[in-house]
């Protein structure tokens, strides 16, 4: 498996992930075999709006790009279980996240 690392010092190089052989225990299985397999782990993404009601054990936010509309930053953190289960990516040349607050007032009732 081929893959391009997107973050950290080698951002940008290609790389090869290996398959690894996995041998289970005599208590697992009466026979013995070998399962060959990719060290990955599935995972899926979940656009704000269609978070909405859902709960989730981790949420991972890319604030490289301000969130379109006024209340989805709030929706996105307010959908995961514990503070500590939050992940931000934002710029490399920011010293510290943020995001603009995008309001637009001319929609706004007076």
């Amino acid at each position: 498996m081929e893959v391009e690392l997107i973050t950290g010092d080698h951002k940008g190089n290609k790389v090869f992930v290996p398959r690894i052989d996995n041998y289970p225990t005599e208590e697992q299985v009466a026979f013995k075999f070998t399962r060959r397999q990719f060290p990955v782990r599935l995972s899926f993404a979940i656009t704000i709006n269609k978070s909405q009601g859902q709960t989730v054990k981790h949420v991972g936010l890319d604030l490289r790009r301000p969130v379109f509309t006024h209340g989805q930053f709030y929706v996105a953190i307010s959908r995961v279980t514990s503070r500590l289960n939050i992940k931000a990516i934002w710029e490399a040349n920011k010293q510290e996240a943020n995001t603009k607050n995008i309001v637009y007032t001319e929609v706004l009732l007076k």
